[in-house]
Order: structure tokens, then C-alpha cells, then sequence
């Protein structure tokens, strides 16, 4: 959806990490799509962790 704003809810959150500002950009992977209710889920990149 073009000019599309988004709303993030936030369910879980690795510990030691920080939510992002207001209005920040952010960039993510999307791992759950509804196209008929144009909503997805992403998981921002910057809480990515290793699975060492």
C-alpha cells in the first residue's frame, strides 16, 4: 500500500534492547503477511540475534 503508515505493536523484545524512537525509521524482515486485511508482522533487524 503506497504512503501507507504503520503501527507497531510490540509483543515480545530481546532482553538488553531499546524500542525505537518515535517516529524513527526502521527495517525489518516481514515473516507474517494477511493480504486481505493488508497487515503484516515484522521483526526489526536490529533485534536480530545469533543463534550462536
Amino acid at each position: 500500500m503506497p504512503d501507507a503508515v504503520g503501527l507497531a505493536e510490540i509483543t515480545a523484545m530481546p532482553l538488553g534492547m531499546e524500542l525505537p524512537a518515535p517516529r524513527a525509521s526502521v527495517t525489518g524482515v516481514v515473516y507474517w503477511l494477511d493480504a486481505r486485511n493488508h497487515q503484516v508482522r515484522v521483526r526489526l533487524d536490529e533485534w536480530q540475534v545469533d543463534d550462536v
